[in-house]
């Protein structure tokens, strides 16, 4: 009885977490196509300075709501240094690729980051990686290629400003796993957004715009943006805590589903053969990496239980 109760309670969160997972990434999503509304009414460096100070604005609220405080010493350690460096390259290209290229290509080439976080794990963290996931390391690069079609005649250019926001996002996830325990989520999403607004200032600078003040649906778009981004941050770190990470993580491919449709149904974009082939390869490869990192970490848990110290 006690072991089919703890099996109930297992599945309940894994069930639970999994659809706070899910409701992340439609949230992240929504937040990824208002971003790109507002861009079409407002030079890019105003909309990233913007919802990068509405953002702050909001995590700052919150970690002040729950006591939590936004200006420790820890967050000038040199890993977060090293985090700051990753997220500004992250958002500001990635921003720049939802501003400039369609949102349903931005939103595939993002989910290969899974794909880099292993590969610089395994490269810079010295993380065991076996043939097998090198070789889904691989296929989701070709995933990504085919995305890209850098042989077609519909290339552009621009398409890498993604893979560039996508390598960006991997650094800083690999940061963040020695960032110190000491900084909250809500500081984290503070300085993370505090990033965003320090990319737009630097854009600035290149860019030189005519800074324009936002109309009432531009201003409308952000607001929600910042609310969808806030939501989007909140359920991810309750999906995590709540059930399985294995069981939970996969759920993150959601957000391709989100995008795309958002992509075609809000923005009239065109998905063919070689887009849903490409997608499928990336979620695929990232899904088997997944999968087989939980399965390596069971067998070195049932293998430490067996010899125990």
């Amino acid at each position: 009885m006690p072991l089919r109760f703890l099996k109930s309670a297992a599945l309940s969160s894994n069930v639970a977490g999994s659809l706070w997972m899910i409701a992340a990434m439609a949230a992240f999503a929504l937040e990824d196509a208002l971003v790109k509304q507002a861009a079409s009414g407002l030079p890019v460096s105003e909309v990233l300075i913007l919802f990068g100070l509405g953002g702050a604005i909001a995590f700052c609220a919150l970690a002040g709501i729950k006591r939590e405080t936004v200006f420790h010493r820890d967050v000038l350690s040199p890993v977060m240094k090293i985090r700051f460096a990753f997220e500004l390259v992250g958002r500001l290209f990635y921003i720049l690729a939802l501003a400039l290229t369609p949102l349903s290509s931005t939103t595939a080439i993002l989910q290969a980051t899974p794909i880099f976080v292993v590969l610089g794990a395994a490269l810079f963290f010295g993380e065991t990686v076996g043939w097998r996931r090198w070789t889904a390391i691989l296929v989701g690069l070709i995933g990504v290629l085919i995305v890209l079609r850098p042989a077609g005649d519909s290339f552009s250019l621009l398409s890498l400003l993604a893979v560039v926001g996508m390598l960006g996002f991997s650094g800083r996830d690999l940061a963040s796993r020695a960032a110190p325990a000491t900084l909250s989520t809500n500081v984290l999403g503070f300085y993370g957004f505090l990033t965003i607004v320090i990319a737009g200032l630097a854009f600035a600078l290149w860019e030189q715009p005519a800074f324009v003040v936002p109309g009432p649906e531009t201003l409308l778009a952000l607001l929600a943006a910042v609310a969808f981004g806030v939501v989007a941050y909140s359920a991810l770190m309750k999906a995590m805590r709540t059930g399985e990470v294995a069981t939970v993580t996969p759920f993150r491919y959601t957000r391709l589903l989100f995008g795309v449709l958002l992509g075609v149904v809000w923005f009239g974009e065109g998905i063919d053969a070689q887009m849903l082939t490409g997608c499928a390869v990336i979620v695929g490869s990232g899904l088997f990496i997944l999968w087989r990192g939980a399965k390596i970490q069971s067998v070195s848990s049932d293998r430490a239980k067996d010899n125990p110290a």
